[in-house]
C-alpha cells in the first residue's frame, strides 16, 4: 500500500493520497488550504489516478482545495451531511459574521459531485476499503476512516483520524459545532476499541499509534475505565483544555 502525505497551507493540514501501489488508482483525503499543487505533485511522482476525495470534516483548512482537486480529476467528494454546509459557508463554521473576509484568495463552494458519508459505511474505492465512523466533537459531522491490516499483517491497520485524535492531543471543541462531551464519547467509542498497533494519521502533526496514545495521551486516558481527566476540571471543559497537565488542542 502507498500512503503519500504532506502538510499544506497556513494551518499545516495533512493531506493524504492512498493507493494500493504506485501507478494505480488513489483516494485523496482532506485537500485543504493550498493543497492542490501538492496533490498534483504527488499524483505525478507516483503515477496515480485519483478516483475520489474523502473528507474527515468540513473546516476550511481541510476542504479549501476540494473544488480545484475534484475539478481537475472529475471525481466526487465524500463528506458527512452535518458538515456539508461548510464547503460553501466556511465563515458560519468558524463563528464569523456573514461578510467578514476569510483569506480572500480562497474560492469556496461544492464540487460538481458530492456524496454523503454515513456511520458504519464501508467505502470501496481505488481497490481499497475504508470503514467510516461518525466521530462528532470537533464538528458535528466529523468522521474517521479506518483501513484494516493487509493480508498477512505486513502493514498494520491505519486510522485517518482527522481532528479527532492527534499525537498527544485531540481536536478543539470551542468552535461552532464543537462539543466536549461528544469528543470524549467519540474517543471512547471510535479509538479505544482499536488494536494498539493501529497507525494514526491525523489532520495535523506527526503520526502515532493507538497504543502510544492509550498510554500517554491525557484525553484518551480520560475515557479509559477508571481514567482520570487531566487537570482539575478535565480536558477542556471550556474548549482548549484546562488544568496544568492538559495538552493544548490542535486544528482550526
Amino acid at each position: 500500500m502507498l500512503i503519500a502525505g504532506f502538510p499544506a497551507g497556513a494551518w499545516g493540514t495533512n493531506c493524504y493520497l492512498v493507493a494500493p501501489a504506485a501507478g494505480e488508482e488513489c483516494v485523496i483525503i482532506d485537500p485543504g488550504h493550498q493543497a492542490a499543487q501538492g496533490v498534483e505533485d504527488a499524483v505525478k511522482k507516483h503515477r496515480l489516478k485519483p478516483v475520489a476525495v474523502i473528507l474527515t470534516h468540513g473546516h476550511i483548512d481541510h476542504v479549501a482545495s476540494v473544488v480545484p482537486v475534484c475539478g481537475a480529476h472529475d471525481v466526487p467528494a465524500w463528506i458527512h451531511p452535518a458538515d456539508r454546509f461548510m464547503m460553501s459557508d466556511p465563515e458560519k463554521a468558524l463563528g464569523r459574521s456573514i461578510g467578514m473576509p476569510l483569506m480572500g484568495e480562497l474560492t469556496v463552494g461544492e464540487p460538481d459531485d458530492v456524496q454523503e458519508l454515513t456511520d458504519g459505511a464501508e467505502l470501496a474505492l481505488a481497490g481499497l476499503e475504508f470503514a467510516v465512523a461518525h466521530a462528532p466533537g470537533h464538528t458535528k459531522g466529523s468522521v474517521t476512516f479506518r483501513m484494516p491490516e493487509t493480508t498477512g499483517g505486513d502493514i498494520p491497520p491505519v486510522l485517518f483520524s482527522g481532528d479527532l485524535l492527534f499525537a498527544g492531543s485531540v481536536g478543539r471543541t470551542d468552535l461552532p459545532g464543537g462539543d466536549q462531551a461528544e469528543m470524549l464519547e467519540s474517543l471512547g467509542r471510535v479509538c479505544l476499541p482499536l488494536d494498539d498497533s493501529t497507525v494514526v494519521l491525523s489532520g495535523h502533526g506527526p503520526q502515532t499509534t493507538i497504543g502510544h496514545e492509550r498510554a500517554t495521551n491525557p484525553y484518551l486516558r480520560a475515557v479509559l475505565p477508571g481514567g482520570t481527566r487531566p487537570g482539575s476540571t478535565g480536558p477542556g471543559a471550556g474548549g482548549q483544555g484546562s488544568g496544568p497537565s492538559a495538552a493544548p488542542r490542535r486544528g482550526m
